[in-house]
């Protein structure tokens, strides 16, 4: 059975940063395209950065360019998304995939 467990959203305040991790169990992240999501309140699920198999190549829209970062762990099969500068429009909850398989999300929200 494959597994997909987010893990560290929180409140931070505006120009904050957190450290999303991704967790993954009956998968191998280093075998799929992997990618972040989000979904904002009344609003649909959007990505906000995705990594090709080989990790080499990772891609972001530009509302998050330049203050997100993703990465991998292979040996651990985790992996993260940190968000920096964040601003109360970052505010949603957020899910990482591999492959077709999406996990259940993690609460971020941005308020002073």
């Amino acid at each position: 059975e494959v597994q997909l467990v987010e893990s560290g959203g929180d409140l931070v305040e505006p120009g904050g940063s957190l450290r999303l991790s991704c967790a993954a169990s009956g998968v191998t992240l280093s075998t799929q395209g992997t990618s972040w999501w989000r979904q904002r309140p009344g609003k649909s699920l959007e990505w906000v950065s995705k990594m090709d198999v080989s990790g080499r190549s990772i891609t972001y829209p530009p509302g998050v360019r330049g203050r997100f970062t993703m990465s991998r762990d292979d040996a651990k099969n985790v992996g993260f998304l940190q968000l920096n500068s964040l601003v109360p429009e970052d505010t949603a909850m957020y899910y990482c995939s591999a492959g077709e398989h999406l996990g259940q999300g993690t609460q971020v929200t941005v308020s002073s």
